[in-house]
């Protein structure tokens, strides 16, 4: 399932469908289907259209980031953190050591952020080698060094190097919880992530309360053109459309309970 999964996201992202489109087309006029090939590139020169030069990508991520609201103030206290992976740059750092993040960033420097506020907490990492290859370091095992050059003894730290997705993430965290005697712990992950790993954690019966970062909209975002910011809109539309698919997948597999899992 999992390489089922990588797979399909290479063909279904959406600069992928332009290009099959547009193979599609070409195929077609060979076989002198012409009218069906004006629909098929009609249909990828719209789609390239609405990716690279309107909002649709940052208004999708928007609503996903809409659902769990940042919290209005820190806790007050906080016996442990699970911080989901996917913040670290691991075919790099796997080749080069040290620590490179990417724009998931965030969901560390807040863990480190409250970490220092919280001495008492525990934090758990979840995240291995998510790659078709199996190839590289997790975040899991990137982050030892992250936290480590910020001054955290290790034995706060417990990691989880072996998830390759999110479902795994909440699967595998359930056992070492429990091993560790963790529970009610904040969970910290991108905001348009939110949703889709609350609504796995909340079916592995684990209880966590949420604590987005990484918010990639200003929340103000309507529907309407922009032509100042292709690439960054390209970006935004694939990152939402993998996100909205990814929800839509983990209901329709009972992995999830509701489609938008809500606070």
């Amino acid at each position: 399932m999992f390489v089922l999964s990588k797979l399909f996201w290479m063909a279904v992202q959406p600069l992928s469908l332009v290009f099959l489109l547009g193979l599609l087309a070409l195929l077609l006029m060979l076989v002198r289907w012409h009218r069906a090939a004006v629909g098929a590139l009609a249909t990828a020169l719209l789609l390239l259209f609405v990716t690279l030069y309107t909002t649709t990508g940052s208004y999708l991520l928007q609503v996903l980031e809409a659902r769990f609201p940042r919290p209005a103030s820190d806790p007050a206290d906080v016996a442990c953190m699970i911080v989901l992976g996917g913040a670290f740059e691991t075919e790099v750092t796997t080749a080069r050591g040290g620590i490179e993040l990417n724009q998931s960033a965030d969901r560390f420097v807040e863990a480190l952020r409250l970490a220092l506020l919280h001495p008492q907490a525990k934090i758990l990492v979840s995240g291995g080698d998510g790659s078709l290859s199996g190839a590289y370091e997790g975040d899991a095992a990137a982050s030892l060094r992250f936290f480590g050059a910020f001054g955290l003894p290790a034995d706060r730290l417990v990691t989880e190097t072996t998830s390759r997705n999110t479902d795994e993430n909440a699967q595998n965290s359930r056992q070492i919880l429990a091993q560790n005697g963790l529970s009610d712990c904040l969970l910290i992950t991108s905001a348009f992530h939110m949703p889709r790993s609350v609504g796995l954690f909340r079916k592995a019966d684990i209880a966590v309360t949420p604590w987005p970062t990484d918010f990639r909209t200003t929340g103000k975002v309507g529907l309407g053109l922009d032509f100042t910011q292709p690439t960054l809109n390209a970006q935004q539309m694939a990152t939402a459309t993998r996100e909205w698919l990814g929800l839509l997948a983990y209901w329709a597999m009972g992995r999830i309970d509701t489609i938008f899992p809500a606070p």
